[in-house]
Protein backbone atom coordinates (compact mmCIF):
# COMPACT_ATOMS: atom_id res chain seq x y z
CA UNK A 1 0.00 0.00 0.00
CA UNK A 2 1.43 3.69 -1.35
CA UNK A 3 2.15 5.90 1.66
CA UNK A 4 0.07 9.70 1.73
CA UNK A 5 2.46 11.03 0.27
CA UNK A 6 3.80 8.65 -2.09
CA UNK A 7 -0.26 8.47 -3.20
CA UNK A 8 -0.08 12.53 -3.83
CA UNK A 9 3.01 11.74 -5.92
CA UNK A 10 1.38 9.11 -7.99
CA UNK A 11 -2.05 10.65 -7.93
CA UNK A 12 -0.35 14.11 -9.57
CA UNK A 13 1.74 12.46 -11.92
CA UNK A 14 -1.32 10.78 -13.05
CA UNK A 15 -3.53 13.76 -13.93
CA UNK A 16 -0.46 15.84 -15.26
CA UNK A 17 -0.24 12.52 -18.21
CA UNK A 18 -4.19 12.98 -18.71
CA UNK A 19 -4.07 16.41 -19.25
CA UNK A 20 -1.11 16.65 -21.34
CA UNK A 21 -2.18 13.34 -23.61
CA UNK A 22 -3.33 13.89 -26.64
CA UNK A 23 -6.39 11.82 -27.78
CA UNK A 24 -6.04 9.60 -30.71
CA UNK A 25 -7.80 11.32 -33.51
CA UNK A 26 -11.08 9.22 -35.08
CA UNK A 27 -10.30 8.13 -38.66
CA UNK A 28 -12.64 10.19 -41.23
CA UNK A 29 -14.72 7.43 -43.13
CA UNK A 30 -15.27 7.81 -46.95
CA UNK A 31 -18.25 6.03 -48.71
CA UNK A 32 -17.10 4.87 -52.08
CA UNK A 33 -20.33 2.86 -53.83
CA UNK A 34 -19.85 1.27 -56.74
CA UNK A 35 -20.93 -1.36 -59.21
CA UNK A 36 -17.97 -3.44 -59.66
CA UNK A 37 -17.68 -7.21 -59.90
CA UNK A 38 -15.94 -10.50 -59.83
CA UNK A 39 -12.07 -9.31 -60.56
CA UNK A 40 -12.80 -5.38 -60.96
CA UNK A 41 -14.20 -5.69 -57.44
CA UNK A 42 -10.94 -7.07 -56.09
CA UNK A 43 -9.23 -4.04 -57.77
CA UNK A 44 -12.00 -1.53 -56.37
CA UNK A 45 -11.34 -3.13 -52.25
CA UNK A 46 -7.07 -3.34 -53.44
CA UNK A 47 -7.53 0.33 -54.21
CA UNK A 48 -9.16 1.34 -50.97
CA UNK A 49 -7.37 -0.72 -48.34
CA UNK A 50 -3.60 0.83 -50.03
CA UNK A 51 -4.98 4.20 -49.95
CA UNK A 52 -5.95 3.47 -46.34
CA UNK A 53 -2.63 1.91 -45.13
CA UNK A 54 -0.90 4.60 -46.78
CA UNK A 55 -2.48 7.74 -44.44
CA UNK A 56 -4.22 7.32 -41.04
CA UNK A 57 -6.56 10.04 -41.39
CA UNK A 58 -8.62 8.93 -43.46
CA UNK A 59 -10.89 4.99 -44.21
CA UNK A 60 -12.44 4.91 -47.51
CA UNK A 61 -14.90 2.30 -47.66
CA UNK A 62 -15.90 1.02 -50.48
CA UNK A 63 -20.17 -0.85 -51.13
CA UNK A 64 -21.52 -2.52 -53.93
CA UNK A 65 -24.86 -1.27 -55.02
CA UNK A 66 -25.53 -3.20 -58.17
CA UNK A 67 -25.26 -2.46 -62.01
CA UNK A 68 -24.05 0.99 -62.97
CA UNK A 69 -28.09 1.65 -63.65
CA UNK A 70 -28.91 0.52 -59.87
CA UNK A 71 -25.82 2.53 -58.28
CA UNK A 72 -26.53 5.62 -59.58
CA UNK A 73 -30.29 5.22 -58.63
CA UNK A 74 -29.37 4.54 -55.60
CA UNK A 75 -27.11 7.16 -55.19
CA UNK A 76 -29.86 9.50 -55.76
CA UNK A 77 -32.49 8.71 -53.86
CA UNK A 78 -29.88 8.48 -51.12
CA UNK A 79 -28.80 12.08 -51.91
CA UNK A 80 -32.90 13.01 -51.60
CA UNK A 81 -32.87 11.27 -48.17
CA UNK A 82 -30.22 12.77 -46.65
CA UNK A 83 -27.84 9.42 -46.77
CA UNK A 84 -26.21 9.94 -49.66
CA UNK A 85 -22.37 8.07 -50.23
CA UNK A 86 -19.57 10.86 -50.64
CA UNK A 87 -17.98 9.11 -53.88
CA UNK A 88 -20.35 7.62 -56.22
CA UNK A 89 -19.55 5.41 -59.41
CA UNK A 90 -21.23 6.44 -62.36
CA UNK A 91 -21.18 4.80 -66.09
CA UNK A 92 -20.46 7.69 -69.00
CA UNK A 93 -23.97 7.51 -70.27
CA UNK A 94 -25.49 8.69 -66.46
CA UNK A 95 -23.32 12.06 -66.82
CA UNK A 96 -25.99 14.35 -68.02
CA UNK A 97 -28.45 12.95 -65.46
CA UNK A 98 -25.69 14.10 -63.13
CA UNK A 99 -24.76 17.25 -64.42
CA UNK A 100 -29.07 18.13 -64.36
CA UNK A 101 -29.20 17.07 -60.89
CA UNK A 102 -28.39 20.59 -59.27
CA UNK A 103 -27.06 20.44 -55.87
CA UNK A 104 -26.68 16.91 -55.50
CA UNK A 105 -23.11 16.91 -56.54
CA UNK A 106 -19.93 18.84 -55.90
CA UNK A 107 -17.69 19.43 -58.77
CA UNK A 108 -14.47 17.80 -59.02
CA UNK A 109 -12.64 20.90 -60.00
CA UNK A 110 -14.10 23.27 -57.29
CA UNK A 111 -13.22 19.96 -55.09
CA UNK A 112 -9.52 19.90 -55.60
CA UNK A 113 -9.08 23.39 -55.43
CA UNK A 114 -10.76 24.03 -52.09
CA UNK A 115 -8.61 20.98 -50.95
CA UNK A 116 -5.41 22.34 -51.61
CA UNK A 117 -4.52 19.23 -54.10
CA UNK A 118 -2.56 19.70 -56.64
CA UNK A 119 -4.45 18.98 -59.92
CA UNK A 120 -4.09 19.51 -63.35
CA UNK A 121 -6.87 18.74 -65.67
CA UNK A 122 -3.74 19.22 -68.57
CA UNK A 123 -2.31 15.79 -66.96
CA UNK A 124 -5.44 14.03 -67.75
CA UNK A 125 -5.63 12.32 -71.57
CA UNK A 126 -8.46 14.75 -73.05
CA UNK A 127 -10.41 12.39 -74.90
CA UNK A 128 -11.56 11.09 -71.33
CA UNK A 129 -12.03 14.26 -69.02
CA UNK A 130 -13.19 15.76 -71.90
CA UNK A 131 -16.61 13.43 -71.77
CA UNK A 132 -16.98 14.66 -68.26
CA UNK A 133 -16.15 18.11 -68.26
CA UNK A 134 -17.82 21.23 -69.04
CA UNK A 135 -17.67 23.02 -72.61
CA UNK A 136 -14.86 24.86 -70.74
CA UNK A 137 -12.43 22.29 -69.47
CA UNK A 138 -14.07 22.24 -65.91
CA UNK A 139 -13.93 18.47 -64.71
CA UNK A 140 -17.23 17.94 -63.01
CA UNK A 141 -16.27 13.98 -62.23
CA UNK A 142 -13.41 12.25 -62.06
CA UNK A 143 -12.34 9.47 -64.42
CA UNK A 144 -11.67 6.04 -63.25
CA UNK A 145 -12.34 2.98 -65.33
CA UNK A 146 -12.38 4.27 -68.83
CA UNK A 147 -12.99 1.68 -71.44
CA UNK A 148 -13.61 1.59 -75.51
CA UNK A 149 -14.75 -0.68 -77.87
CA UNK A 150 -12.78 -2.72 -80.12
CA UNK A 151 -12.96 -5.55 -82.08
CA UNK A 152 -11.36 -9.06 -80.40
CA UNK A 153 -10.76 -11.62 -82.93
CA UNK A 154 -9.71 -15.61 -82.25
CA UNK A 155 -6.36 -16.09 -84.03
CA UNK A 156 -6.55 -20.01 -83.75
CA UNK A 157 -9.91 -19.61 -85.79
CA UNK A 158 -8.27 -16.84 -88.63
CA UNK A 159 -5.28 -19.38 -89.03
CA UNK A 160 -7.69 -22.22 -90.10
CA UNK A 161 -9.98 -20.33 -92.32
CA UNK A 162 -6.58 -19.35 -94.21
CA UNK A 163 -6.87 -15.68 -93.14
CA UNK A 164 -3.87 -14.10 -91.62
CA UNK A 165 -4.09 -13.44 -87.64
CA UNK A 166 -1.24 -10.96 -87.86
CA UNK A 167 -3.50 -8.34 -90.62
CA UNK A 168 -6.79 -8.36 -88.95
CA UNK A 169 -9.99 -6.59 -90.84
CA UNK A 170 -9.30 -2.67 -91.34
CA UNK A 171 -12.86 -1.75 -93.01
CA UNK A 172 -16.58 -2.95 -92.59
CA UNK A 173 -16.52 -4.89 -95.78
CA UNK A 174 -13.55 -6.36 -94.73
CA UNK A 175 -14.97 -7.62 -91.22
CA UNK A 176 -17.97 -9.03 -93.92
CA UNK A 177 -15.72 -11.15 -96.10
CA UNK A 178 -13.59 -12.76 -93.11
CA UNK A 179 -17.18 -13.79 -91.17
CA UNK A 180 -17.96 -15.69 -94.06
CA UNK A 181 -15.03 -17.30 -94.28
CA UNK A 182 -15.17 -18.23 -90.67
CA UNK A 183 -18.88 -19.60 -90.75
CA UNK A 184 -17.40 -21.83 -93.04
CA UNK A 185 -14.24 -23.19 -91.22
CA UNK A 186 -16.37 -24.20 -87.99
CA UNK A 187 -18.48 -21.48 -86.91
CA UNK A 188 -21.93 -22.19 -88.57
CA UNK A 189 -23.65 -20.24 -85.74
CA UNK A 190 -21.76 -16.94 -86.14
CA UNK A 191 -19.47 -15.53 -88.13
CA UNK A 192 -19.28 -11.83 -86.11
CA UNK A 193 -21.50 -10.29 -83.71
CA UNK A 194 -21.26 -7.52 -80.94
CA UNK A 195 -21.97 -7.09 -77.38
CA UNK A 196 -23.92 -3.43 -76.40
CA UNK A 197 -25.88 -3.20 -79.58
CA UNK A 198 -26.43 0.77 -79.34
CA UNK A 199 -23.36 1.64 -78.50
CA UNK A 200 -21.76 -0.26 -80.97
CA UNK A 201 -23.60 -0.06 -84.23
CA UNK A 202 -24.86 4.15 -83.05
CA UNK A 203 -22.70 5.15 -80.27
CA UNK A 204 -19.03 4.72 -81.48
CA UNK A 205 -20.06 3.81 -85.25
CA UNK A 206 -21.38 7.69 -85.69
CA UNK A 207 -17.74 9.01 -83.17
CA UNK A 208 -15.72 6.45 -85.74
CA UNK A 209 -17.17 8.13 -89.01
CA UNK A 210 -17.31 11.65 -87.49
CA UNK A 211 -21.02 11.62 -87.97
CA UNK A 212 -23.25 13.04 -85.50
CA UNK A 213 -25.37 11.11 -83.58
CA UNK A 214 -27.24 14.82 -82.52
CA UNK A 215 -27.44 18.09 -82.78
CA UNK A 216 -25.29 20.53 -79.96
CA UNK A 217 -22.44 18.15 -80.15
CA UNK A 218 -24.15 15.06 -79.18
CA UNK A 219 -26.32 17.30 -76.63
CA UNK A 220 -22.65 18.35 -74.89
CA UNK A 221 -23.62 21.59 -75.74
CA UNK A 222 -26.99 21.93 -74.69
CA UNK A 223 -30.10 19.71 -73.31
CA UNK A 224 -32.05 20.93 -76.01
CA UNK A 225 -30.81 18.05 -78.66
CA UNK A 226 -32.36 16.12 -81.41
CA UNK A 227 -31.48 13.01 -82.51
CA UNK A 228 -30.10 12.63 -85.90
CA UNK A 229 -28.96 8.64 -86.57
CA UNK A 230 -31.51 7.70 -89.13
CA UNK A 231 -29.33 9.10 -91.98
CA UNK A 232 -28.42 7.01 -95.21
CA UNK A 233 -25.03 6.23 -93.34
CA UNK A 234 -26.32 4.48 -90.28
CA UNK A 235 -29.61 2.65 -91.88
CA UNK A 236 -27.14 1.09 -95.06
CA UNK A 237 -24.98 -0.29 -91.93
CA UNK A 238 -28.16 -1.60 -90.21
CA UNK A 239 -29.66 -2.92 -93.60
CA UNK A 240 -25.78 -4.78 -93.91
CA UNK A 241 -26.50 -6.61 -90.53
CA UNK A 242 -29.69 -7.09 -91.26
CA UNK A 243 -29.01 -8.73 -94.58
CA UNK A 244 -25.83 -11.23 -93.20
CA UNK A 245 -27.83 -12.04 -89.91
CA UNK A 246 -30.20 -14.35 -92.26
CA UNK A 247 -27.16 -17.15 -92.89
CA UNK A 248 -25.43 -16.43 -89.19
CA UNK A 249 -22.34 -14.87 -91.13
CA UNK A 250 -23.47 -11.88 -88.43
CA UNK A 251 -25.65 -13.01 -85.65
CA UNK A 252 -26.59 -10.48 -82.83
CA UNK A 253 -26.10 -11.03 -79.11
CA UNK A 254 -28.48 -9.10 -76.98
CA UNK A 255 -28.58 -5.17 -75.45
CA UNK A 256 -25.98 -5.97 -73.05
CA UNK A 257 -22.28 -7.52 -72.51
CA UNK A 258 -24.42 -10.63 -71.45
CA UNK A 259 -23.34 -12.43 -74.76
CA UNK A 260 -19.86 -11.81 -74.29
CA UNK A 261 -19.11 -15.08 -73.45
CA UNK A 262 -20.02 -16.27 -76.99
CA UNK A 263 -16.63 -15.21 -78.02
CA UNK A 264 -14.45 -16.64 -75.30
CA UNK A 265 -16.27 -20.55 -75.75
CA UNK A 266 -14.79 -20.17 -79.22
CA UNK A 267 -18.31 -19.81 -80.86
CA UNK A 268 -17.59 -16.27 -82.27
CA UNK A 269 -14.48 -15.63 -83.80
CA UNK A 270 -15.07 -12.11 -84.24
CA UNK A 271 -16.72 -10.32 -81.48
CA UNK A 272 -16.72 -6.30 -80.80
CA UNK A 273 -17.25 -5.49 -77.60
CA UNK A 274 -15.50 -2.95 -74.77
CA UNK A 275 -11.63 -2.80 -74.15
CA UNK A 276 -12.35 -4.39 -70.69
CA UNK A 277 -13.28 -7.27 -71.67
CA UNK A 278 -9.67 -8.07 -71.92
CA UNK A 279 -9.11 -9.66 -68.20
CA UNK A 280 -12.56 -12.09 -68.81
CA UNK A 281 -10.39 -13.18 -72.57
CA UNK A 282 -7.43 -13.57 -70.93
CA UNK A 283 -8.99 -16.01 -68.25
CA UNK A 284 -11.39 -17.57 -70.20
CA UNK A 285 -10.04 -17.94 -73.42
CA UNK A 286 -8.71 -21.49 -74.43
CA UNK A 287 -6.82 -19.92 -78.10
CA UNK A 288 -4.75 -17.11 -78.98
CA UNK A 289 -6.08 -13.66 -79.29
CA UNK A 290 -6.34 -10.51 -80.32
CA UNK A 291 -7.97 -7.43 -80.96
CA UNK A 292 -7.67 -3.90 -83.57
CA UNK A 293 -9.66 -0.89 -83.88
CA UNK A 294 -13.13 -0.92 -84.64
CA UNK A 295 -14.12 -1.79 -88.36
CA UNK A 296 -14.49 1.65 -91.05
CA UNK A 297 -16.49 2.28 -93.99
CA UNK A 298 -13.53 3.95 -96.26
CA UNK A 299 -16.14 5.53 -98.59
CA UNK A 300 -17.13 7.53 -95.61
CA UNK A 301 -14.61 11.03 -95.43
CA UNK A 302 -12.33 11.25 -92.99
CA UNK A 303 -12.78 7.85 -91.64
CA UNK A 304 -11.95 6.87 -88.92
CA UNK A 305 -11.81 9.63 -86.71
CA UNK A 306 -11.87 8.80 -82.97
CA UNK A 307 -13.53 6.78 -80.93
CA UNK A 308 -15.32 7.44 -77.55
CA UNK A 309 -15.34 5.78 -73.95
CA UNK A 310 -16.69 3.94 -72.19
CA UNK A 311 -16.72 2.56 -68.43
CA UNK A 312 -17.17 4.99 -65.45
CA UNK A 313 -16.46 7.94 -63.58
CA UNK A 314 -15.95 9.23 -59.78
CA UNK A 315 -18.80 11.62 -58.91
CA UNK A 316 -18.47 13.85 -55.28
CA UNK A 317 -21.97 14.12 -53.37
CA UNK A 318 -22.98 17.42 -52.04
CA UNK A 319 -23.22 18.06 -48.51
CA UNK A 320 -20.58 16.95 -46.39
CA UNK A 321 -18.15 17.75 -44.30
CA UNK A 322 -14.56 19.91 -45.13
CA UNK A 323 -12.72 17.35 -43.81
CA UNK A 324 -14.25 14.72 -45.49
CA UNK A 325 -13.98 16.14 -48.72
CA UNK A 326 -10.29 16.60 -47.64
CA UNK A 327 -10.00 13.11 -47.70
CA UNK A 328 -12.23 12.82 -51.24
CA UNK A 329 -9.38 14.96 -52.61
CA UNK A 330 -6.71 13.17 -51.13
CA UNK A 331 -7.87 10.22 -52.73
CA UNK A 332 -8.33 11.07 -56.09
CA UNK A 333 -4.80 12.57 -55.68
CA UNK A 334 -4.06 8.99 -54.45
CA UNK A 335 -5.77 7.46 -57.50
CA UNK A 336 -3.54 10.12 -59.95
CA UNK A 337 -0.39 8.70 -58.89
CA UNK A 338 1.40 7.53 -61.93
CA UNK A 339 2.84 4.52 -61.11
CA UNK A 340 -0.73 3.66 -59.79
CA UNK A 341 -2.31 3.99 -62.81
CA UNK A 342 0.47 2.31 -64.48
CA UNK A 343 -0.67 -1.08 -62.44
CA UNK A 344 -4.31 -0.40 -63.06
CA UNK A 345 -3.80 -0.12 -66.36
CA UNK A 346 -1.48 -3.59 -67.00
CA UNK A 347 -3.30 -5.88 -65.11
CA UNK A 348 -7.12 -5.08 -65.54
CA UNK A 349 -6.71 -3.21 -68.89
CA UNK A 350 -9.19 -0.14 -68.23
CA UNK A 351 -7.05 2.83 -69.89
CA UNK A 352 -4.59 4.88 -67.79
CA UNK A 353 -6.26 8.24 -67.15
CA UNK A 354 -2.94 10.28 -67.09
CA UNK A 355 -1.10 10.91 -69.74
CA UNK A 356 2.05 10.45 -67.96
CA UNK A 357 1.23 6.87 -67.12
CA UNK A 358 0.19 5.84 -70.63
CA UNK A 359 3.88 7.63 -72.11
CA UNK A 360 5.33 5.23 -69.05
CA UNK A 361 4.22 2.28 -70.03
CA UNK A 362 4.81 2.79 -73.58
CA UNK A 363 8.25 3.35 -72.61
CA UNK A 364 9.08 0.15 -71.03
CA UNK A 365 7.80 -1.44 -74.24
CA UNK A 366 4.86 -3.41 -72.39
CA UNK A 367 2.87 -2.81 -75.56
CA UNK A 368 5.48 -5.00 -77.65
CA UNK A 369 4.24 -8.89 -75.93
CA UNK A 370 0.14 -6.90 -75.56
CA UNK A 371 -0.20 -4.68 -78.07
CA UNK A 372 -4.13 -5.49 -77.35
CA UNK A 373 -4.22 -3.08 -74.59
CA UNK A 374 -2.79 -0.18 -76.53
CA UNK A 375 -5.76 -0.44 -79.12
CA UNK A 376 -8.52 1.42 -77.24
CA UNK A 377 -5.84 4.53 -76.61
CA UNK A 378 -4.27 4.17 -80.58
CA UNK A 379 -8.58 4.89 -81.08
CA UNK A 380 -9.50 7.18 -78.89
CA UNK A 381 -6.14 9.50 -79.84
CA UNK A 382 -6.39 8.32 -83.56
CA UNK A 383 -7.66 12.34 -84.30
CA UNK A 384 -8.29 15.43 -82.02
CA UNK A 385 -12.43 14.75 -81.31
CA UNK A 386 -14.57 17.09 -83.00
CA UNK A 387 -18.25 17.89 -82.24
CA UNK A 388 -19.12 14.48 -83.34
CA UNK A 389 -16.62 12.31 -81.73
CA UNK A 390 -16.33 14.30 -78.31
CA UNK A 391 -19.13 11.76 -76.33
CA UNK A 392 -22.49 11.88 -76.01
CA UNK A 393 -24.49 14.11 -73.21
CA UNK A 394 -28.21 13.05 -73.20
CA UNK A 395 -30.41 12.66 -70.39
CA UNK A 396 -31.94 9.31 -69.43
CA UNK A 397 -29.59 7.52 -71.39
CA UNK A 398 -30.53 4.00 -70.17
CA UNK A 399 -33.78 4.72 -71.27
CA UNK A 400 -32.91 5.77 -74.60
CA UNK A 401 -30.51 2.81 -75.15
CA UNK A 402 -33.50 0.34 -74.28
CA UNK A 403 -35.30 2.37 -77.21
CA UNK A 404 -32.84 2.12 -79.83
CA UNK A 405 -31.74 -1.58 -79.37
CA UNK A 406 -35.33 -2.30 -79.49
CA UNK A 407 -35.68 -0.71 -83.12
CA UNK A 408 -32.51 -2.44 -84.02
CA UNK A 409 -33.99 -6.22 -82.61
CA UNK A 410 -37.29 -5.27 -85.08
CA UNK A 411 -34.59 -4.57 -88.32
CA UNK A 412 -32.77 -8.00 -87.45
CA UNK A 413 -36.03 -10.08 -86.95
CA UNK A 414 -37.55 -8.56 -90.33
CA UNK A 415 -40.48 -6.85 -88.31
CA UNK A 416 -39.58 -2.75 -89.89
CA UNK A 417 -36.96 -2.17 -92.34
CA UNK A 418 -33.83 -1.04 -91.04
CA UNK A 419 -35.12 2.73 -92.11
CA UNK A 420 -38.16 2.29 -90.29
CA UNK A 421 -36.37 1.21 -87.32
CA UNK A 422 -34.24 3.63 -86.81
CA UNK A 423 -36.38 6.37 -87.98
CA UNK A 424 -38.92 5.09 -85.10
CA UNK A 425 -35.98 5.74 -82.58
CA UNK A 426 -35.48 8.81 -83.11
CA UNK A 427 -38.68 9.74 -83.22
CA UNK A 428 -39.34 8.21 -79.65
CA UNK A 429 -36.19 9.45 -78.54
CA UNK A 430 -36.33 12.83 -79.05
CA UNK A 431 -40.23 12.52 -77.14
CA UNK A 432 -37.51 11.40 -74.10
CA UNK A 433 -35.19 14.02 -74.59
CA UNK A 434 -37.90 16.54 -74.63
CA UNK A 435 -39.36 15.05 -71.20
CA UNK A 436 -35.36 15.23 -69.78
CA UNK A 437 -35.11 18.77 -71.22
CA UNK A 438 -38.89 19.62 -69.24
CA UNK A 439 -37.19 18.32 -66.03
CA UNK A 440 -33.82 19.86 -66.13
CA UNK A 441 -35.37 23.64 -66.88
CA UNK A 442 -37.75 23.14 -63.68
Amino acid sequence: MLKPKHWLGFAAAALLTAMGATPARAQVEIQWWHAMTGGNNDVIVKLAEDFNAAQKDYKVLPVYKGSYADTMNAGIAAFRAGGAPHIMQVFEVGTATMMSAGGAIKPVHILMKEAGETFDPAAYLPTITGYYSTTKGDMLSFPFNSSSAVMWYNKDSFKRAGLDPDKPPKTWGQVFEAAKKLKGAGHPNCGFSNAWATWVNIEQLSSWHNVPLATKSNGMEGFDTELKFNTPFHVQHLESLVELQKDKTYDYSGRTNAGEGRFTSGECPIFMTSSAFFGNVRTNAKFDFGNAPLPYYPDVTGAPQNSIIGGASLWVMAGKKPEEYKGVAKFFAFLSDTDRQVGLHTLSGYLPITKAAYDKVKASGFYTDKPYLETPLLELTNKPPTENSRGLRLGNMVQLRDMWAEEIESALAGKKSAKQALDDAVTRGNVVLRQFEKTVAK
